[in-house]
C-alpha cells in the first residue's frame, strides 16, 4: 500500500467491523478484555460522533454481543480519522513542515504497536 490506495479501499470499514480503530496512538483492538471496563473514548483528540457520545467499553459491549451498531460507530471514526489525517497533512504541506509532521506522526502512531 502507498498511502493513496487508502482512500479507494474498504480497509477503514473492514476493520471497524472486527473490532479495530485507529488512534494517533496506533491501532487498538476494542476485542480485547482490558477495554471492559475502560469508559474513555477511542481517542480523546478525536471529533468524531463517535468518540463525542461512546465510550470503548460500550462500543467493546456491542462487538462482544454482536450488535452492528459497534461496526458502525468504529466505521465512523476510522473514516473521521482518515479525513482528519488528510487534514493535517494539507496544513503541513501548506506550512512547508510535512516532513517533520510525517516524523511526528509516524513516531507516535508506531510508539504502542512496538
Amino acid at each position: 500500500m502507498n498511502g493513496v490506495d487508502i482512500f479507494d479501499c474498504v480497509l477503514p470499514t473492514r476493520i471497524a467491523r472486527h473490532g479495530q480503530a485507529f488512534t494517533r496512538d496506533g491501532k487498538i483492538n476494542l476485542n480485547n478484555a482490558k477495554y471492559i471496563r475502560d469508559f474513555t473514548t477511542i481517542d480523546s483528540e478525536c471529533d468524531c460522533y463517535t468518540c463525542k457520545h461512546y465510550t470503548k467499553a460500550y462500543i467493546r459491549h456491542l462487538m462482544s454481543v454482536g450488535e452492528s451498531l459497534g461496526g458502525t460507530l468504529l466505521s465512523i471514526h476510522n473514516i473521521r480519522f482518515l479525513i482528519k489525517l488528510t487534514e493535517d497533512i494539507r496544513e503541513a504541506i501548506k506550512n512547508d513542515n510535512l516532513l517533520e509532521y510525517k516524523d511526528s506522526f509516524i513516531a507516535r502512531y508506531e510508539k504502542n504497536t512496538k
